[in-house]
């Protein structure tokens, strides 16, 4: 009697591994349609083993769950979106998840973009949520991880068009763009050394060259007016530090708000503002670097995308008057 017993049970224990046998390695509809299946940031295996069997890819979700935990994968499942296919076998769609098979969307994030504006467009994409991307890109713990000495990670988010999958953490976007910061100014070392400024001083220059021009052939001659101020000791007093110092801007740039005290506000302080005020391209990094041979202190306007350079501040006031509309400001000498 005993014998059988063990027997029925050797039997029902063969009967189910079997069964188990058999669920991973036959799929669940071989004619079923490809769809998108979606593991976002944070979720649990029995979240996403469920999911699976609800979208109808593994028959079972807690046999799923089980071969996960049973193969070691719970902690290897990668968020994003993945293209399966009810003809996938749950060892193969496993495989899939664990290897981070996910699709990718191009994401092309402009030269000049703020911390601000790159959360935006991430958020708008659905790479990641916008909230926690800027929380991380502002929070000045971040950067001291990365090894930069900034009060941001303003500066140090490259510009380039990403291939990001959708639904990935806050940190890992950043970790990617920073990375490929990283790539572009590894060729630049030497000259960032030769250049007397530290690498957040040059990519905080190159913020300001890339916001004041979008003319390839003008940015090193715009650097070099900055570099040549900055020798003088006269005030950068650029515009686009003083709205990026403004908590709230309409577009206008009021006399009041070039006269109100700020660490960005370049025509109140001597030097560098604290960090970058958005995020340079290589064009604007290299023109810094490797700038024109100029004895310009000034420029304006044309109001046609293109700048008047002035070496004096009587030639520059005359430019002024001659491109600019009356009341505009100007660039005043510094004192």
């Amino acid at each position: 009697m005993i014998l059988g017993a063990v027997g029925l049970l050797l039997f029902c224990c063969l009967s189910l591994a079997a069964g188990f046998a058999l669920f991973l390695k036959m799929p669940p509809s071989p004619a079923g349609v490809e769809r998108v299946f979606v593991v976002p940031s944070g979720a649990t295996l029995k979240d996403v083993a469920l999911g699976l069997e609800k979208e109808g890819m593994v028959r079972s979700g807690r046999l799923f769950h089980l071969w996960a935990r049973l193969s070691g994968a719970q902690r290897r499942i990668k968020s994003g979106e993945y293209l399966l296919h009810p003809g996938l076998s749950p060892v193969q769609v496993l495989d899939r998840l664990t290897r981070g098979s996910i699709l990718t969307h191009a994401v092309t994030v402009p030269e000049g973009y703020t911390a601000r504006q790159i959360s935006r467009l991430l958020g708008q994409k659905g790479i990641t949520d916008s909230r926690a991307f800027l929380a991380l890109a502002l929070d000045p713990e971040t950067p001291r991880k990365y090894g930069f000495s900034a009060p941001s990670m303003e500066g140090f988010l490259y510009p380039d068009t990403y291939q990001l999958g959708r639904g990935l953490s806050a940190s890992a976007v950043m970790n990617a763009m920073v990375g490929r910061f990283r790539e572009v100014m590894g060729p630049f070392r030497d000259a960032v050394a030769a250049s007397g400024m530290s690498l957040e001083q040059v990519v905080t220059l190159a913020s300001i060259v890339e916001k004041e021009t979008g003319k390839k052939e003008e940015r090193p001659i715009i650097a070099s007016v900055f570099l040549n101020r900055l020798r003088r000791g006269m005030r950068l007093e650029s515009d686009p530090t003083v709205i990026y110092g403004l908590e709230h801007f309409n577009g206008n740039l009021t006399r009041k708000d070039l006269a109100r005290p700020g660490p960005y506000n370049t025509y109140r302080i001597r030097g560098l503002p604290p960090g970058p005020i958005a995020n340079p391209g290589r064009q604007a990094i290299r023109a810094v670097l490797f700038p024109a041979k100029t004895p310009y202190l000034y420029f304006v306007s044309r109001n046609d995308g293109t700048h008047h350079f002035s070496e004096t501040l009587k030639e520059h006031n005359r430019a002024v008057r001659k491109y600019q509309k009356q009341g505009a400001f100007t660039r005043k000498k510094a004192s």
